[in-house]
C-alpha cells in the first residue's frame, strides 16, 4: 500500500520510561496457551506516521478536497467525514501526511488513547498517528485496530504534560504486539466484530432508555408549570426571597485548598440533587469574610449563574455555616409564599430555564446578572396545592432516578465487558 509524504518530524528519544511499555499491562500471551504467537515491537510491523497542521493565516490551504482530520473527527469508528479540507500545496508546505484509507489511527496527544479506522485517504494533524502495516499478510489492519483498542488504558496511563497529556513516539514505537498466525488474526476480528456489533446494539438501547425516562419526567415538568389552574399567581423571583436572602454572587476569588476550612460549594459540584459536605472543597475562613450574605443556613437551592447557568441542586441541612463562589446564588425562600420543595421543581421547570436561557450572555464564559435573575417571574400556586404537587413530583423524580440508575449500571456492565472481551482477544483466551 503506497504512503503519503512521509514522516518529517523525528521526536528524540528519551527515558527508557518512555521507550519501553509497563511490561505488567504489555504482557505477551503465554506460549503454552497460544501456539505460533509471537510478540514484536509495533515498530517492527507498522510504519509509524505523523501529522501536522497548515499555515492558519493561509485560508486558502483550507479550501481543497483533501480530508484533514483532528481528534474531533475522531466520533465514529470510522473516520469517513472530516470538520476541514485542505489542498494539495497545503499537505507540500506542512508537515502533515497523508494515510491510506483503511489504516488506523491513534491519538497520541490531544484525545489521548483514541482509536480510529479511516474511511477514505486522509491527512492528519499533529495530534494523531497513522499506524500503517507493512505488510497485511503478517499484520491485518482490524486486528491491529482491535489491538490498539485494547491497550487504550495502558497509552492514557502513559501520558506526561502539564497541560495536554501526551506519548512520545518511542514509546509508540516500542508497544509490544501480540501477533499470532494470520488465520487466527481473522478468526479473533470475526468474532469480536460479532460481539462488538451486538454490544453496540445494547449500549443503543440502554442510552434510548435512560434517554427516554428522563424525558418522561421532564416531559411532566413541563406540562406542571404550563398548565396552571385557577389561584396561580406570577411573582418576581425577588419578591418571594426570604427578608434574609439577598440573591447574591459568592466568593469570586476562594484561593486555594485549605486543611480543616470552610466547605465551598462550586458550579461543578452540582451534580446531584441535593449537594452533601463530602468532596467539597475547603478553603481559608478568612477569605469569606465579606460575603456574609451568601453563607448558608441549610436547605438552599444553588442556583448555578455562570458556566451551565439554570442548574440547581438543593444544600443539604450539614452545609450550615458553608458558602459559594461566585458561580452560584443560593436561594432562600419566603416560606409564606413558597414551600422550598416545590421551589427547586419550579426553578428546575421549563418556564423559569426558559428565561434564564434568554437572559444568559457571554461566548468564552456563559452567565447570567443577578439584576436579571432578580426580576424572573414565577407562577406560583396555593401553598396547599404547592405542597402536593411537590410529593407527587418528587415521586416521580424517585422512580426516574431508580431507571437512570438502572441503565446507567447496564451501560458500565457493557462497558467492562468490552474491555474482557479485548483482554481476553489478545491473551489468547478468546
Amino acid at each position: 500500500m503506497k504512503m503519503g509524504k512521509t514522516e518529517v518530524h523525528a521526536e528524540t528519544r528519551s527515558s527508557r520510561r518512555e521507550s519501553n511499555p509497563p511490561t505488567s499491562a504489555l504482557s505477551a500471551p503465554p506460549r503454552e496457551k497460544n501456539s505460533g504467537w509471537e510478540t514484536k515491537n509495533l515498530a517492527d510491523l507498522c510504519d509509524v506516521v505523523g501529522g501536522g497542521t497548515p499555515p492558519k493565516d493561509k485560508p486558502a490551504f483550507y479550501s481543497g478536497d483533501i480530508p484533514w482530520a483532528t481528534v474531533r473527527d475522531m466520533r465514529q469508528d470510522v473516520i469517513t467525514e472530516t470538520e476541514f479540507r485542505i489542498t494539495k500545496d497545503a499537505v507540500k508546505s506542512s508537515a502533515t501526511n497523508i494515510i491510506p484509507s483503511g489504516n488506523v489511527v491513534i491519538a497520541t496527544r490531544v484525545g489521548l488513547g483514541k482509536v480510529c479506522l479511516l474511511g477514505q485517504d486522509t491527512a492528519i494533524n499533529q495530534d494523531l498517528r497513522g499506524i500503517v502495516p507493512r505488510s497485511e499478510k503478517t499484520l491485518a489492519v482490524r486486528y491491529l485496530y482491535w489491538w490498539l483498542k485494547s491497550i487504550a488504558d495502558v497509552i492514557v496511563a502513559e501520558g506526561t504534560g502539564a497541560t495536554v497529556q501526551g506519548v512520545k513516539l518511542p514509546f509508540v514505537k516500542s508497544l509490544p504486539v501480540p501477533v499470532p498466525q494470520l488465520a487466527e488474526q481473522q478468526r479473533i476480528v470475526g468474532l469480536l466484530d460479532e460481539a462488538f456489533e451486538g454490544l453496540a446494539t445494547a449500549k443503543a438501547n440502554a442510552e434510548k432508555n435512560l434517554q427516554n425516562a428522563r424525558a418522561l419526567f421532564e416531559s411532566h415538568l413541563q406540562s406542571v408549570f404550563t398548565q396552571r389552574g385557577p389561584g396561580w399567581v406570577e411573582k418576581k423571583l425577588e419578591d418571594i426571597a426570604d427578608a434574609d436572602c439577598s440573591l447574591s454572587y459568592g466568593i469570586v476569588q476562594p484561593g486555594e485548598e485549605f486543611d480543616e476550612g470552610m466547605p465551598i460549594v462550586r458550579p461543578t459540584d452540582l451534580t446531584t440533587k441535593v449537594i452533601r459536605l463530602g468532596g467539597l472543597k475547603r478553603i481559608d475562613p478568612k477569605l469569606a469574610g465579606g460575603y456574609k450574605r451568601t453563607a448558608l443556613q441549610g436547605g438552599e437551592l444553588l442556583l448555578c449563574v455562570r458556566g451551565s447557568t439554570g442548574v440547581v441542586s438543593i444544600a443539604s441541612p450539614e452545609l450550615v455555616g458553608a458558602n459559594v463562589t461566585r458561580g452560584i446564588v443560593p436561594i432562600r425562600f419566603n416560606r409564606s409564599l413558597l414551600l422550598p420543595e416545590f421551589g427547586f421543581y419550579l426553578i428546575s421547570g421549563g418556564p423559569v430555564q426558559s428565561q434564564i436561557r434568554e437572559k444568559t450572555y457571554g461566548t468564552a464564559l456563559m452567565q447570567i446578572n443577578i439584576r436579571d435573575l432578580r426580576l424572573i417571574s414565577l407562577s406560583i400556586p396555593p401553598l396547599k396545592e404547592q405542597k402536593t404537587i411537590a410529593a407527587n413530583l418528587e415521586s416521580l423524580h424517585e422512580e426516574t432516578q431508580n431507571l437512570a440508575r438502572l441503565y446507567e449500571q447496564k451501560l458500565a456492565a457493557l462497558a467492562e465487558l468490552k474491555k474482557s472481551l479485548l483482554h481476553q482477544a489478545f491473551s489468547g483466551e478468546l
